[in-house]
């Protein structure tokens, strides 16, 4: 019995160790962005659509051809990135598509893990933090989603105010503004910059150079217009996202649009208010100098974004899912409530559209009601309470 109990210690303790060696869960994840790449460029040109997508809209820059319109001999759908994405895309698009579109995946993948790895976190929590988005990041590089840099980019964009790197911060916001608007939400840590000045020299040399670069390949004139085709290609967007019953607006408007059945519903009735929400933690500024409350900022941004977006997709929650493990790993004491929500979030956000539920309820509840946003939801308004009413100087750890 003695032999029996010592065993099953030495078993536990090395499968602690396991899970909490980041270096293996990393390895793991490059593993999973190449394999799922490879299998999705195996099914033909419609398992890896949104790659060929994001390719075209290198070669349509360079042929000055609108980057917004559809090229059904080419792709269906079309693109809404701006036409700085042409630059990031373009060492892929180059090469032959499967080397193309399985580099491009790893490569998204290691700006996530690069994030990771600088969080102020221990390497121990680092390690459940990519363990616990698994599942989400799975999700994304299934569809080849810019959103796996994004995550990364903002997580970053925090990390660097934090390290007093202002320009590598402004860097990391504007790459996200530049190809998905996004990465705006990027400068909520702004009140935490040091060093203003530089960090707003930065905002604007970089955005000057970021405007001009895809100049290079195509046109002035070329460059400004996709810039007018971009704003027109998201409104119409926008609009197509609000209708009921799309794969789309699974964000806090989509929940209630499709509850009462009324797409009609405008998106300012929650953006106001929850912009106010969002913003009234910044009245307490003796808490800015706390690391935690700065990673509690980079949390409610994280879902913010994803919430209050009627664009928001199954494959854009690994936005708010790091937003969701941020919160959680920094919980100096867990409550039944705390570990509820992360449950809650896990099952029906995480695995919401995976085989753990019949196809049925996926789409007759899931998708008809956007109810994958409903735990994150719960997170983010316990996020705000915790950012209005705990002390960060003693309330949370990082360690």
């Amino acid at each position: 019995m003695t032999f029996l109990i010592n065993n099953q210690k030495t078993v536990k303790g090395k499968f602690l160790k396991f899970i909490s060696d980041y270096r293996i869960i990393f390895v793991i994840y490059v593993i999973v962005s190449a394999i799922t790449a490879y299998s999705k460029y195996r099914r033909g040109t419609g398992g890896y659509n949104n790659y060929l997508i994001f390719k075209g809209v290198f070669y349509n820059t360079l042929q000055e051809r609108n980057i917004f319109s559809q090229y059904p001999d080419l792709f269906f759908d079309s693109n809404h990135y701006g036409v700085f994405f042409s630059l990031l895309i373009a060492p892929f698009a180059m090469m032959p598509d499967g080397f193309g579109a399985v580099l491009w995946n790893v490569a998204s993948t290691l700006v996530f893990l690069f994030a990771i790895y600088k969080f102020p976190f221990s390497d121990r929590k680092k390690s459940f933090f990519a363990w616990l988005c698994l599942q989400e990041f799975i999700t994304a590089a299934t569809y080849f989603q810019f959103n796996i840099i994004l995550t990364g980019l903002l997580m970053l964009s925090a990390i660097y105010i934090y390290e007093r790197k202002e320009a590598q911060s402004a860097f990391a916001i504007l790459i996200g503004v530049f190809v998905k608007i996004y990465g705006i939400v990027g400068l909520s840590a702004f009140f935490f910059v040091k060093n203003k000045t530089k960090f707003i020299i930065s905002l604007i040399v970089i955005s000057i150079l970021f405007f001009v670069l895809p100049m290079m390949i195509s046109s002035p004139k070329f460059g400004v217009q996709s810039y007018f085709d971009w704003y027109t290609s998201l409104s119409g967007k926008n609009l197509e996202n609000q209708a009921l019953g799309t794969r789309q607006d699974y964000s806090l408007m989509g929940v209630v649009r499709r509850v009462l059945g009324d797409a009609s519903i405008s998106n300012l009735i929650f953006l106001i208010p929850g912009f106010i929400i969002f913003m009234l933690p910044y009245i307490r500024t003796k808490q800015f100098k706390f690391l935690p409350f700065q990673m509690m900022i980079l949390s409610s941004t994280l879902l913010f974004v994803v919430l209050f977006s009627s664009g928001s997709e199954s494959p854009t929650y690994i936005i708010a899912i790091a937003g969701v493990m941020i919160w959680f790993l920094m919980q100096k004491k867990l409550t039944r409530i705390d570990i509820g929500l992360l449950i809650f979030v896990m099952i029906f956000t995480c695995f919401a559209f995976s085989d753990l539920f019949p196809k049925s309820i996926k789409e007759d509840v899931f998708m008809k009601y956007s109810t994958k946003a409903i735990p994150c939801i719960l997170v983010w308004f316990r996020v705000m309470y915790e950012l209005l009413t705990k002390d960060f100087g003693k309330d949370y750890q990082l360690d």
